[in-house]
């Protein structure tokens, strides 16, 4: 009977220790931009082999209502979003601008670029007077192709814009002659189903172009007053996604849990092209530059995305980034 009490005791002791461990977690919100893919990878490998609970942090992911990461940010229905240069600068310079700010970058450099379906003979912008381009309406885009045409010489009213209507790259063998494709995503689905594409990467059409996309924001209120555990998520954060560079195929197995409807094949090779972009030639894992901030805000206010410039300060911080 006394080994019988001993024991519940022992048991009792332990469920009290394991419900105050978790208790002293503190909860954090992620919302994605998007459903789960290799962009968020480093995100659900910490969040799989313990990281964050590491950390101190209780942290759940979810998907976004669309459009709406910076949004739910903003208001504080998340702690931390996952978003893009473009979006938060215009979000910082509308007439009530949105008290986000990004935090760290998830890509050292923009992996997107314009595809066309290589028996169209469409191989650079030179060639797209003309044509029809399918994208999905964003604030940036038409300036983008503007930008890069008007560089050519050419007329962009020539260039016939129409929303996606989701079927990817096979409306390139239709009325569609271009799109906007990320390389490390897009591209591999082209390269898995035999489809060959013209790839124009648009860091390579205009310096300027070279933007963050994704970055991690958060918001003002985190900010000031909860600053030890945006340190604490980003260093968790920071193993994730170090695992993911060196560990690719691993990872893109962890990751597949969390992404059931895509083959490990393309997460695998998806996973493999971003373990070289995560740091790239970045002195450590998230860090942003103010040059890259500046440069993309002085070419949306040259195209009338946003009406004046912004202080880059108000756009984003490398406060809370592991220490070098």
């Amino acid at each position: 009977m006394k080994k019988l009490f001993c024991m519940l005791l022992i048991a009792l002791l332990a469920l009290s220790a394991t419900a105050l461990a978790e208790a002293e977690l503190t909860d954090v919100t992620v919302i994605l931009d998007y459903v789960p893919n290799t962009n968020h990878t480093g995100m659900y490998v910490a969040l799989e082999r313990g990281y964050y609970a590491e950390a101190g942090l209780n942290v759940t992911i979810i998907e976004p209502t669309e459009g709406a990461t910076n949004t739910l940010i903003a208001v504080g229905k998340g702690d931390i979003g996952v978003s893009y240069q473009e979006d938060v600068t215009i979000a910082r310079t509308l007439d009530e601008p949105l008290p986000i700010r990004a935090i760290a970058t998830l890509i050292q450099h923009n992996t997107s670029g314009f595809v066309s379906w290589v028996g169209k003979d469409i191989t650079s912008v030179a060639d797209f007077e003309g044509k029809t381009y399918a994208g999905w309406g964003g604030p940036g885009e038409e300036a983008v192709l503007r930008a890069v045409m008007e560089a050519e010489g050419l007329d962009f009213s020539t260039l016939n814009m129409v929303i996606s209507d989701g079927s990817g790259f096979t409306a390139l063998e239709g009325d569609v002659d271009i799109e906007w494709f990320f390389e490390g995503w897009d591209c591999v689905t082209c390269q898995l189903n035999g489809f060959e594409v013209n790839y124009m990467p648009l860091n390579e059409l205009d310096p300027r172009l070279d933007y963050y996309t994704p970055v991690l924001i958060t918001n003002e209120d985190m900010i000031a007053n909860h600053p030890e555990t945006l340190r604490a998520f980003l260093a968790a954060t920071e193993r994730g996604y170090q695992d993911a560079i060196a560990d690719p195929a691993g990872c893109a197995e962890i990751l597949q849990k969390y992404a059931p409807d895509y083959s490990l094949e393309m997460l695998t090779i998806s996973q493999e092209y971003l373990a070289k972009e995560f740091v790239a030639d970045a002195d450590r894992w998230g860090e942003m530059q103010q040059s890259v901030w500046d440069n993309y805000t002085e070419f949306m206010v040259e195209y009338g995305v946003i009406d004046a410039p912004i202080d880059s300060a108000e756009l984003f911080t490398n406060d809370f980034l592991p220490e070098k």
